[in-house]
């Protein structure tokens, strides 16, 4: 069993930055694939980025390819997500998510591969 607690969301203009936390209790954090999902209103929750449990291959949506970070360090059982250069349509609730299967298409970031989720922490970003 693991939980999740989401932490860093709030109000940025267009162009600043956030860096997001998730914090994760449970063991072993460090045998899980790790992602982060958004969901904006009235629309799909939809994969932002995931993160091996091992050796830190990472993967991203082409939305935020080269704009957003994500990171992990397993000593704090902490996962992050670093958004730069934000946009208006970067506006959601971000959740992170853990699978402890390890499954490839968790790191691809197919959201019915994560087993846990937190309860997400909002993200509004301003024209």
């Amino acid at each position: 069993q693991v939980q999740l607690v989401e932490s860093g969301g709030g109000l940025v203009q267009a162009g600043g930055s956030l860096r997001l936390s998730c914090a994760a209790s449970g063991r072993p954090f460090s045998m899980y694939v790790m992602g982060w999902f958004r969901q904006a209103p009235g629309k799909e929750r939809e994969f932002v980025a995931a993160i091996n449990w091992n050796d830190a291959r990472t993967s991203y949506a082409d939305s935020i390819k080269g704009r957003f970070t994500i990171s992990r360090d397993n000593a704090k059982n902490m996962v992050y997500l670093q958004m730069n250069d934000l946009r208006p349509e970067d506006t959601a609730v971000y959740s992170c998510a853990a699978d402890q299967d390890r499954s490839i298409r968790a790191l691809l970031g197919q959201s019915l591969f994560y087993h846990y989720w937190g309860q997400g922490t909002q993200v509004t970003v301003s024209s």
